[in-house]
């Protein structure tokens, strides 16, 4: 779902970081640390690693902020394609030099790890890219813990509408353990050429 142009805070964003800014980069910590540290976490579930992916994956954006490119998606998607390939890259680091059996089942748990990652990073990719009333919808009744009563009357909508919502939004979350073709992965999720 990338648009032809960024969102005014992206675009923004992009050009302090070219700049040195280093309150943008706080900024940006602050508002992506805990997609970076929550997503590394599910595929390493080792804090040192994970501390360690966070910090790479924030070092690597300051010293190259041009590398976002806004036709792939918003920078959450790009800071989450960023953390997904460094922990991929940390597991298969951490995994590569055994042999025999114990390394086929090393190699087995890796991938199921690296396939649940994957698609809990493009459930993450869905959730911020699906329009706000789903969005919405799906937060009051899975965050919050409404029923789909109390949810249309927090959003304002009938009941039927606020079911409605919620189906397509689960709908469009189903997808996410699905695998992606070449066509329909989002940005970075997709064969790498």
């Amino acid at each position: 779902m990338a648009k032809d142009a960024p969102p005014r805070w992206d675009r923004r964003m992009q050009q302090r970081l070219a700049r040195g800014e280093a309150a943008a980069l706080g900024e940006l910590y602050d508002r992506f640390a805990a997609l970076v540290h929550s997503q590394a976490h599910r595929m390493l579930d080792d804090e040192d690693a994970v501390d360690q992916v966070t910090r790479d994956v924030f070092g690597y954006v300051w010293e190259n902020p041009d590398a976002y490119d806004p036709k792939h998606g918003s920078m959450r998607s790009w800071v989450a394609r960023l953390t997904h390939r460094q922990s991929v890259r940390r597991l298969r680091d951490a995994h590569g030099g055994a042999e025999g059996v114990e390394a086929t089942a090393r190699t087995e748990d890796l991938e199921h790890r690296v396939r649940r990652a994957t698609a809990a990073a493009r459930a993450d990719y869905i959730a911020a890219s699906m329009p706000a009333p789903l969005r919405a919808a799906l937060e009051l009744a899975y965050v919050q813990r409404r029923d789909y009563r109390q949810a249309a009357a927090d959003l304002g909508v009938t009941g039927d509408e606020a079911r409605r919502r919620l189906r397509l939004g689960l709908q469009l979350l189903s997808t996410a353990n699905s695998r992606p073709s070449a066509d329909s992965a989002p940005p970075g999720y997709g064969p790498t050429p």
